[in-house]
């Protein structure tokens, strides 16, 4: 008997310390939009597509859609490394026929990653993997987007008294020597270096990144983007700035010769609850030597209007944008809510007008899970014809729960 209470307390143990190693959480994710009056139907706008503007209007009629991002995470911790994987499924409501003995083919491995703990201060990431840094002008999550943005990449990781270094790469070629997609996005190489430093108020990154792309053919071009990422906070003054030049050649040896992003924000926090921002952003466009800039894997949805209107699968040679923007945000009692504008215009070929935009962002946090919606409404140059706004509307609601 005391044999058995023995081995029942050494398994209770044992099971505790694997318990505190291991861990199950979720994620559910409904979000409901309204798409009103012929816009804005761009490339992700619905979180799962990634169509051209063109290509995905759907006509004068305002219409409903809903999409859901269903996921579960297991990370698994040990003195030596930690292993993480999330599986994840995101489909619109109607999306497959009730007895349907298939799926809708959107269920997947999102994340499969280990990170490998070399010394105190070193570790190697390798696996499938979001490469977020920074504002994540540049590298991002695109957690907006239902199905989000991954990477297999190997990455290897220092930092020591505030200074990191990270040094990655990716080689995609599933199939043989040669990869056929010729797409924006994907990518054949890439490799990068990202080093950040604090210094008091101020958080200073560089980014050096490579990428090789190839259609099908034993043709390769490679695209250089490098700059700087800043943001100083005093007192209750925030700045931020980023600065990039893009140079080398797109797919399709298509030519890019300095092209680059400027932008530079201001944020004033006025009281405990309320906060004041300005800032611009210049993007250069296509001229007749070079083709424009392209952000590549940031978050895009986090800039130049939620409304998606620009550099979401969409604007990627075309005469760039200069966003100059104003907003507040503040809590009106338990709700936080915000409010931003937006003027565009063309930054190269005939520096058009290209709009303006407006957007309400409310959020408010319950016991266990977050209600989150927003309007906005795009006013189309006089330029236009037959579309004087656009308009868009979205509810989301974030379930998080921690199983283990």
């Amino acid at each position: 008997m005391k044999i058995k209470k023995l081995l029942f307390g050494i398994m209770v143990i044992a099971s505790t310390s694997l318990m505190a190693q291991l861990s199950l959480d979720g994620e559910f994710r409904p979000r409901t939009e309204w798409f009103g009056h012929g816009g804005p139907y761009t490339a992700g706008a619905d979180g799962i597509n990634d169509a051209p503007a063109e290509t995905a209007l759907k006509g004068s009629q305002g219409f409903v859609s809903t999409s859901i991002r269903a996921a579960l995470k297991v990370t698994y911790k040990s003195e030596g490394y930690t292993l993480f994987t999330s599986f994840q499924e995101v489909f619109k409501l109607g999306d497959r026929p009730q007895i349907s003995a298939a799926g809708n083919g959107n269920f997947r491995v999102q994340e499969a990653w280990a990170d490998i703990k070399l010394s105190e201060t070193t570790t190697f990431k390798i696996g499938r993997q979001p490469i977020s840094y920074d504002d994540q002008r540049i590298l991002g999550g695109l957690g907006w987007a239902q199905q989000a943005r991954t990477h297999d990449a190997g990455i290897f990781q220092y930092s020591n008294e505030g200074y990191s270094l990270k040094v990655g790469g990716a080689l995609n070629t599933p199939n043989g020597p040669i990869y056929d997609t010729a797409a924006l996005f994907s990518y054949r190489e890439m490799a990068f270096v990202h080093a950040n430093k604090k210094y008091g108020g101020l958080n200073l990154s560089a980014l050096v990144m490579a990428n090789t792309y190839q259609a099908g053919t034993e043709n390769k071009s490679t695209l250089l983007t490098a700059g700087l990422h800043a943001d100083y906070k005093v007192d209750n003054l925030t700045f931020k700035a980023n600065a990039y030049m893009q140079d080398g050649q797109r797919i399709g040896d298509t030519d890019v010769k300095g092209a680059f992003l400027t932008s530079l924000d201001a944020s004033l926090k006025a009281t405990d609850k309320t906060s004041f921002s300005i800032g611009g952003e210049v993007i250069s466009g296509k001229e007749d030597d070079s083709a424009a800039f392209f952000p590549l894997y940031g978050t895009n949805h986090a800039f130049n209007g939620l409304m998606d209107r620009f550099y979401v699968g969409n604007h990627a040679n075309a005469g760039g944008l200069v966003d100059l923007n104003a907003g507040v945000k503040t809590k009106v009692g338990s709700y936080a809510v915000s409010l931003k504008g937006h003027y565009f215009t063309e930054q190269s070929q005939g520096k058009d007008d290209l709009g303006t935009e407006l957007d309400l962002v409310i959020a408010k946090k319950f016991k266990g899970y977050k209600v989150v919606g927003g309007y906005s409404q795009f006013f189309e140059p006089s330029g236009v014809i037959g579309k004087d706004t656009q308009n868009w509307a979205w509810l989301m609601l974030v379930i998080s729960p921690k199983f283990l």
